[in-house]
């Protein structure tokens, strides 16, 4: 399927592959991660596509799956088939700790059945057989070591050892005792020697003494003896010991015996392990490069947004650039992209991005591009990068590309993807160029898909003159000379030879009989190129542009649109209501002078009744009349005079509250319990009798509050209980009066209660910061705290 074999080197996947294998937790997972191929089963691929996005998911927003031991359980299986042997301690143990991480696993995606349906599929059909490890729990504890109930006969070897190491304890002890009082040992206690508990005696004394010298210091003035009453009781203890590795041993064996039908089942759940290890590994390398699941489609295709050279966008990212992102369609529209452009231009690295994406998507793996692009499966990929010559094969560089070249023409199909880089070089550009269009022409016959690099002229006007080949460039800023990394699909792009020659600084003579050289049609094939990239790339910024500003425009438009919407609703209800109040008011009005004719009459036009009842005429009026706000007064001349203590009304609200401070062209107020900082032009003065009486008198209250708070609190002595909630007491007074520190004296002690306050306060975000005070005033044992 791959076309040299050694693509998967010249494209980077080889090097994939590495960062992947840093992943895995275990040397199966690393084994696995080896035998990565690129396929060509649709249904292959699409699996472990979405096993390693499951993964990925699991890993950015669940709960982290519960995998803590990998170890190879499939040699141990292998070991425990063969009869008479049997699995030591550690090995049991390793048995243990991964049958717990399997068992783990499984209750983990039980818990979310259906979410993972590929990750789930790993294991389905997969026994539990949870018989197992409770025969192994019942002899291995849990750091991997033989209970001592693993049998009785053990339990009872175990005991004895422990009695006879007592005994001989005792018993040395007591000798030792005497020796010393008698003057006999050495300075010093007792001491090991060759694995027995000796005395240390001074030489001259070593005859005062029966036993056995076992060493001697490196002076000679000081033995080493065991006892001859404990040399008896180490023997047996030494006996019991032989006797407990023969009952281990006949433990460990029956236990193997009886794990040994288990085998195929343990194989089973280390080829689960292995494969977990071996998505994780994939998912993590997913997350390292920001990599997606594009959408996979069986046919012959692919369709880029924004993708990026994973291993570039690795390296870019430890130096803190950023890639420039590739957009690309090869379909059966646009079957062969023939790239032209400078040299350094990014001409390769976009060829190299498309191969090594496309190998990743057919191998399982997830890439760094946007979500809705579009890849598909070929079934070969073949790969012309780099200088094959071969001394060894009689190869030059051209005989090499030759070489190459029969074997695309005569085995490419239309489920080919090619990719030639620098398309007919490596021979006489007269000759080279013919050829190369002649493959290029046989490929594009047999519909093959693919992207190929080049300087040749003849071949970007062979691709703008045929149908399935496109032109493309990579953009150039050829007013600073310098690479724009970006793909233009459409049209071909100049080598910018002369341009580049210059600017490195070419004398101007040589570049002059240089472009005497070249035919004039080349000539103005280059100029035209240029000067088309250049207005291109000006017509470019202009739509970015026009774009933004019309994106400006229709944001506007839209917010007018919904505003004068509003305004429309809204002036319909005002009129309703305007009208309807005007109705009551006429229809008021109405009644009233009915009412004041009527009883003008009834008093034949009384005088003193006539002025009274007009005097209620001009009342009524006077409800109805829209007073004129009088001009609010100019604050900048009302707070010239204003000082602590003033009260004052917020201009924006009718706030009322008591200057606590001023603090250049700010004012500090209190508001009931709350403080507020507001600016001297925000504010007007009032007077003390305006402001109401239960305002002031909680002002009252508070600012005796805050005269008699202290930020300091003493909690030694105290239960944790009782110290952390007259701490949040004093902590919300603090808070609400605008103190910035408190002092909290815990003592030191074994240093709990400190721990356990700076714990609790952690979790308050108005917290900035806590330290002990200084080593001088009692270090540890106070904990200042400071607020933000």
């Amino acid at each position: 399927m791959l076309y040299p074999l050694n693509s998967v080197d010249k494209l980077g996947f080889t090097e994939v592959k590495e960062l992947i294998k840093a992943h895995c937790l275990s040397d199966m997972g690393q084994q696995m991660v080896d035998k990565i191929q690129v396929m060509s089963n649709y249904d292959l691929i699409a699996k472990f596509l979405s096993q390693a996005n499951e993964f990925k998911n699991i890993l950015v927003n669940d709960a982290a799956l519960p995998i803590h031991h990998f170890f190879d359980i499939k040699s141990l299986a292998n070991k425990a088939r063969i009869e008479g042997v049997f699995l030591s301690e550690e090995e049991f143990y390793q048995v243990q700790a991964s049958l717990q991480t399997v068992f783990a696993v499984i209750a983990y995606f039980s818990e979310r059945e259906g979410l993972y349906p590929n990750l789930e599929a790993l294991f389905e059909h997969l026994p539990i057989e949870k018989a197992i490890l409770k025969k192994i729990d019942a002899v291995i504890d849990p750091k991997g070591k033989i209970r001592p109930n693993a049998s009785r006969d053990l339990q009872e070897i175990t005991a004895g050892i422990a009695k006879a190491e007592q005994e001989a304890r005792k018993k040395i002890d007591m000798i030792f005792k005497n020796a010393s009082s008698s003057g006999w040992t050495a300075d010093g206690s007792l001491t090991v020697r060759d694995g027995r508990l000796c005395i240390p005696l001074l030489a001259e004394n070593k005859r005062k003494l029966k036993g056995f010298i076992h060493d001697e210091s490196a002076s000679g003035q000081t033995v080493y003896m065991e006892p001859e009453e404990v040399f008896t009781l180490n023997n047996r203890v030494r006996d019991l010991e032989f006797e407990r590795r023969r009952e281990i041993v006949k433990i460990l064996t029956a236990l193997t015996n009886e794990l040994r039908p288990y085998t195929p089942l343990l194989l089973s759940y280390h080829s689960l392990l292995t494969k977990l290890d071996f998505v994780r590994a994939k998912a993590l390398f997913a997350i390292d490069i920001e990599g997606d699941m594009p959408q996979v489609v069986n046919e012959p295709k692919l369709k880029l947004f924004n993708a990026r050279h994973p291993l570039l966008f690795l390296n870019f990212k430890k130096e803190q650039k950023t890639v420039v992102p590739l957009n690309v369609q090869i379909d059966e529209g646009t079957r062969i992209i023939v790239v032209s452009g400078p040299n350094a231009g990014g001409k390769s690295v976009c060829m190299k991005t498309v191969g090594l994406l496309q190998m990743m998507v057919q191998a399982g793996l997830l890439i760094p591009a946007a979500e809705a692009s579009v890849v598909g499966v070929f079934k070969q990929m073949f790969v012309d990068i780099g200088d094959d010559q071969s001394i060894e094969s009689d190869l030059s560089t051209y005989s090499a590309h030759l070489s190459k070249m029969k074997h695309f023409v005569e085995q490419a199909n239309g489920k080919t993807l090619i990719l030639i880089d620098e398309f007919g070089t490596g021979t006489d550009p007269q000759f080279g160029g013919p050829i190369a269009e002649a493959v290029l022409e046989s490929l594009n016959h047999k519909k093959v898909r693919g992207m190929v690099t080049t300087h040749y002229s003849n071949l970007k006007i062979f691709a703008s003159n045929t149908e399935g080949i496109e032109n493309a460039s990579m953009l150039f800023n050829n007013v600073e000379m310098k690479p724009l990394y970006r793909l233009e699909v459409g049209k071909p792009g100049s080598s910018y030879a002369f341009e580049i020659a210059q600017k490195i600084g070419l004398p101007a003579n040589v570049l002059n009989l240089a472009k005497n050289k070249i035919s004039e049609g080349q000539k103005k094939v280059d100029t035209l190129l240029v000067d088309l990239e250049r207005e291109k790339r000006e017509i470019f910024e202009t739509k970015q542009k026009l774009d933004k500003q019309q994106r400006r425009v229709n944001e506007l438009q839209a917010e007018n649109e919904k505003l004068k919407s509003y305004l429309d609703e809204n002036k319909k209800v005002l009129i309703k209501d305007a009208k309807d109040q005007a109705k009551n008011i006429i229809l008021n009005a109405n009644k009233l002078v009915e009412n004041t004719i009527a009883e003008i009459k009834s008093s034949n036009a009384d005088k003193e009744k006539t002025r009274n009842l007009r005097e209620n005429l001009n009342i009524e009026l006077k409800k109805n009349t829209v007073k004129v706000e009088a001009p609010k007064p100019n604050p900048a001349a009302v707070d010239e005079g204003l000082k602590a203590g003033d009260w004052v009304k917020l201009i924006d609200s009718e706030t009322t509250g008591q200057v606590i401070e001023i603090i250049r062209d700010n004012v500090v107020i209190a508001i009931g319990d709350l403080r507020t900082v507001a600016k001297k032009k925000k504010v007007e003065k009032v007077s003390k009798s305006s402001v109401p009486k239960e305002i002031r008198r909680t002002m009252n209250s508070h600012t005796s509050d805050f005269a008699s708070f202290s930020p300091e609190i003493d909690v030694r002595g105290q239960r944790t209980e009782d110290a952390l909630h007259n701490i949040e007491k004093l902590f919300d007074r603090a808070l609400m009066m605008g103190f910035g520190n408190l002092k909290i004296i815990h003592g030191k002690g074994d240093g709990i209660l400190r721990k356990m306050i700076r714990q609790y306060l952690k979790k308050y975000d108005q917290v900035d910061r806590m330290e002990d005070e200084h080593a001088d005033r009692g270090g540890d044992g106070i904990t200042y705290v400071y607020l933000k």
